[in-house]
């Protein structure tokens, strides 16, 4: 039993060299190939900015104000005043020009008594310029006291009679209506006429 095991043994053994992939049969040429892939190199690369700023197209537009031609003024005269004593109106104007310079004066009569002059000139380098004076006295007129009207209306009596009562005629009552007592009924209950049912079923 024991040579039993030592040749199933030795079988094993023999069987477990055969088998043993790293140790080929003589006169077998065949080499598993190597493998040839390799990974790629990453190609992609983030693209740079292509974007710019656009330059400004605005340009600020010339002014086009021109200032206006100044045109020589005419030469002119005038002069006017009105008075009227009644109402209490006085005033006048009067104006001349060389076509350069203005001249002129106008007055008029104030409600105190006095009279204001203005006297102007005026052109295109110191423009208009005045000086008021006044001619007279102010004068303020003693004013009387408001007395009002004495009342000559006279308020009317008052009239007012007082109407005559008028009296309606008093109600005329009719008698209160007399009621008979109800009828006792007549009605008398009616006496049955059948007889007890004779028996039909044999003794």
């Amino acid at each position: 039993m024991a040579s039993l095991k030592v040749v199933l043994g030795l079988c094993l053994v023999a069987c477990g060299v055969v088998a043993r992939p790293d140790k080929r049969p003589a006169g077998y040429g065949y080499q598993p190939p190597q493998p040839s892939y390799s990974a790629p190199e990453p190609s992609y690369s983030a693209p740079q900015p292509s974007y710019s700023a656009p330059q400004p197209s605005y340009s600020a537009p010339q002014p086009s104000y021109q200032e206006p031609e100044k045109e020589e003024g005419m030469p002119f005269d005038f002069a006017y005043a009105v008075e009227d004593q009644y109402k209490g109106v006085d005033f006048g104007h009067n104006s001349n020009s060389d076509g350069k310079v203005v001249t002129g004066e106008y007055r008029v009569a104030l409600p105190d008594g006095r009279t204001q002059i203005v006297t102007y000139t005026a052109d295109h380098y110191n423009g208009y310029q005045a000086q008021v004076t006044y001619e007279g006295e102010a004068q303020y007129p003693e004013v009387e006291a408001y007395q009002a009207p004495a009342q000559s209306y006279k308020q009317p009596e008052p009239k007012y009679e007082a109407p005559e009562p008028v009296y309606q005629p008093a109600p005329t009552y009719q008698p209160a209506p007399k009621y008979q007592p109800a009828p006792a009924p007549t009605y008398q209950k009616p006496e049955p006429t059948y007889g007890p049912p004779t028996p039909s079923y044999g003794q």
